[in-house]
């Protein structure tokens, strides 16, 4: 899934069946070790089946769960790393900071969120984008929960026991966000404001894409995307899948089997997760 909210804003009413879905999946192995790549959508519609013999089977052969981080043991952690890292004084008010077009709607945003101006206005423009998105997922009747692929992948590995750990932690996630200049902070800010029957058009795209398996069309909503400017998707996908890429490198030296779900844009294009451990030598196998 894209990490900008754009897409997070939207939803498909689609009526799938288990057959019917093929979501991508990988397989990076060696003599002793096998570790399985899955994308994943991060806000799902609610009742959505997605899940197959195929992504069941691995999930049911892996010893742990991999997620890019894990926040629902301690759903406070990120409201204390936005009000620690993503306070700051002296900022423009939050309205100043989008364009003229957008004010409207962001302050619709504002309101439907119930959470106070002042607030909003002394948070830097990133984290102010990731509280907003709450809001912005319910004008669309959607929520942030259950409904999401790592939730219900992580409540299937915890009900047998087995581990579920975090390729990053949530201070490292939202790090990625703090490191971005303004003008990229901004573009992130005004993803969150799209025409929610445009943004639901997109999403309506990108799931059908994901529960085909189209990967080529999962990349190519990127490129669509004019808010997702290079400078973003620098930082926020192609920086991380090139650490996780170590990180995986390093875990096959390990013996075992481990499933390992991100969002499905870091397993797309040309600086996907794949494309990092290729360049270490190392060949992903699809699967799926």
């Amino acid at each position: 899934m894209r990490t900008i909210p754009a897409v997070l804003i939207a939803a498909a009413l689609l009526a799938a069946t288990p057959a019917s879905a093929r979501p991508a999946l990988w397989k990076l192995a060696d003599a002793d070790t096998t570790i399985y790549l899955f994308g994943t959508i991060h806000v799902l519609p609610p009742g959505l089946k997605w899940r197959d013999k195929t992504i069941d089977a691995a999930m049911g052969q892996a010893q742990s769960l991999t997620l890019e981080a894990v926040l629902d043991t301690d759903p406070g952690q990120v409201a204390a790393v936005i009000t620690s890292l993503g306070s700051a004084k002296g900022l423009p008010p939050l309205a100043d900071r989008v364009s003229a077009d957008k004010r409207a709607m962001l302050a619709a945003l504002v309101a439907k969120s119930g959470l106070p101006a002042p607030f909003l206005d002394g948070l830097k423009t990133w984290a102010a984008a990731v509280v907003l998105t709450g809001a912005a997922l319910d004008q669309i009747g959607l929520k942030a929960g259950a409904e999401g692929v790592e939730p219900q992948v992580s409540a299937l590995f915890r009900a047998v026991d087995k581990p579920v750990e975090g390729l990053e932690t949530a201070a490292q996630q939202l790090g990625y966000f703090d490191a971005l200049p303004e003008s990229s902070q901004r573009a992130f800010l005004e993803a969150t404001l799209d025409d929610p029957k445009t943004a639901r058009a997109d999403f309506d795209r990108m799931i059908k894409a994901w529960m085909a398996g189209d990967v080529t069309a999962i990349e190519k909503s990127f490129a669509d995307e004019p808010d997702f400017t290079p400078e973003l998707r620098g930082l926020l996908i192609a920086k991380r899948d090139a650490v996780w890429a170590e990180a995986l490198a390093e875990r096959l030296k390990r013996p075992g089997v481990q499933f390992v779900a991100v969002g499905a844009g870091h397993l797309a294009g040309t600086d996907s997760v794949q494309v990092f451990l290729a360049r270490k030598g190392l060949k992903v196998s699809r699967i799926q």
